[in-house]
């Protein structure tokens, strides 16, 4: 069996009746491993180490811009070694639930048990309410300290045999002060880091989004650039999945592309499970639905809250911005980790739903005027929804039970509270490992596709990770 076989497993119909609409999902299982406890203190050699990145945001966050001085891994003398290039500029809230690359390098091989984080600044974007309608307001961050060290529970082991790496995962929910509900602009870091091997779940990439660089390096692999300008080299096979239908082939050099997959053992490039073209014209958008018009029927456009795009900071368009998107009736619609007939018949131009986070492609000449974006594509793609749990909502025989969602989402996604729908495929993290233990829970977060149910035209969730927010 490939290593994408052992990954993940799939189930990838859809199951429709004239009842409450029931969902069979297509969904990641992740397998882990185990990091090899040998040690090789041979500083002359060295060893790919990677930094996955994620968090747990606070509901009413929409966005938290950290630039990172530094990530350094340390041994037991006192040496250390950076596993990022540069200061990037992070938007820790997001990714919400979703784990991404943030860089990888070589670094001497050795034996690595703390790492040290250092922030050189950040703001907080928040959902300011009151009287009138809600807006989004931004406020710099004041940290209690800039530094967090962390020591490893398992230490870091690099050596040239593969690539192992961190995932850091910033638990914005413990570090964003509130006094009084109202969000002070204090942050007290609270970051989980954890060393991880390239097949540990901890090290599953969920998305990574970057331009094709080179298309046609050879039949089974192909070049991108990511957001903060390192190149990788990404392996695709007769597994791999490609969405919308389409393939190698279609890659071109203004191309954009979303892939999940792990870290090569051998050689430290990317074995992707899934990858899905979002533009082919060198400009994408992603964010969440905010406003459909018309709210019923064929959408002639709707509008955007823009978390990220390539090029970054397009011209028009910028993280943090609302763009309106125009539909001429041409788009492609399709949803990413899903190919079946039923795709289309599930997000359209007429299922659109405030609440969805998608991304949209197009031409950056399109993107010069962000009140009317033009776009070829739109794809669905999972986001992270918080909430609460509706006691006794709990459906242990159909797999499913009602949340409601807080913060900015919650206020976009009509019909709350909403549906949501597990599988055997979902992957129940934090100290769940199935349905039946979230009864017991409160705050909870869906990691998922929020659709439209073609038969009801309610709100439903399909769930892909469900974690548990009270501890």
């Amino acid at each position: 069996m490939s290593t994408h076989a052992r990954i993940r497993s799939r189930i990838s119909g859809l199951c429709l009746s004239a009842a409450p609409l029931l969902l069979s999902i297509f969904l990641i299982v992740g397998c882990g491993d185990t990091m090899t406890q040998s040690s090789n203190n041979n500083n002359s050699s060295t060893g790919s180490a990677f930094v996955i990145g994620t968090d747990a945001p606070v509901a009413s966050v929409v966005s938290f811009n950290a630039t990172i001085q530094s990530v350094d891994a340390i041994d037991a003398d006192g040496n250390s070694v950076s596993l990022v290039s540069g200061q990037p500029t992070v938007d820790f809230a997001r990714y919400n639930g979703l784990q991404t690359l943030l860089d990888m390098n070589d670094v001497p091989a050795d034996t690595y048990t703390q790492i040290s984080v250092t922030f050189s600044s950040a703001t907080i974007g928040y959902l300011q309410t009151g009287t009138g309608a809600p807006t989004i307001a931004t406020m710099p961050a004041t940290f209690t300290t800039n530094n967090v060290m962390v020591t490893l529970a398992n230490p870091l082991v690099v050596s040239s045999t593969g690539p192992v790496g961190i995932r850091m995962d910033f638990r914005l929910d413990k570090s964003i002060q509130v006094s009084g509900g109202a969000i002070t602009g204090m942050v007290d870091p609270t970051l989980d880091i954890t060393a991880v091997g390239p097949s540990a779940p901890g090290a599953y990439i969920d998305e990574f989004i970057a331009g094709v660089v080179n298309p046609s390096v050879t039949a089974q692999s192909f070049t991108i650039q990511g957001p903060h300008g390192r190149t990788f080299t990404v392996n695709v096979t007769g597994q791999t999945e490609w969405d919308n239908g389409e393939g190698m082939g279609d890659l071109t050099a203004t191309s954009i592309v979303q892939i999940s997959g792990i870290l090569d053992r051998a050689d430290s490039t990317i074995d992707a499970d899934e990858v899905a073209i979002l533009s082919q014209d060198g400009f994408y958008a992603a964010g969440q639905v905010t406003y459909v018009q018309p709210s019923s029927g064929v959408a002639s456009d709707f509008q955007l809250y823009v978390r990220g795009t390539l090029p970054p900071s397009g011209d028009g368009v910028t993280d943090g911005s609302l763009a309106t998107v125009d539909l001429s009736g041409s788009e492609k619609f399709f949803i990413y980790w899903m190919h079946n007939q039923f795709t289309q018949f599930l997000f359209n131009s007429s299922t659109l739903l405030p609440g969805q986070h998608v991304a949209v492609g197009g031409t950056l000449a399109g993107a010069a005027n962000g009140d009317a974006l033009s776009v070829k594509r739109v794809v669905l793609r999972n986001w992270g929804f918080n909430g609460t749990l509706v006691a006794n909502s709990v459906n242990t025989g159909n797999g499913t039970f009602q949340m409601n969602i807080n913060g900015f989402a919650g206020l976009l996604v009509p019909g709350q509270p909403v549906t949501v729908y597990t599988a055997t495929g979902t992957t129940w993290r934090d100290g769940f490992s199935g349905i039946g233990d979230i009864s017991a829970s409160t705050n909870i977060r869906v990691v998922g596709l929020l659709i439209k149910d073609p038969t009801s035209g309610d709100s439903v969730i399909l769930a892909r990770y469900v974690d548990d927010m009270d501890d």
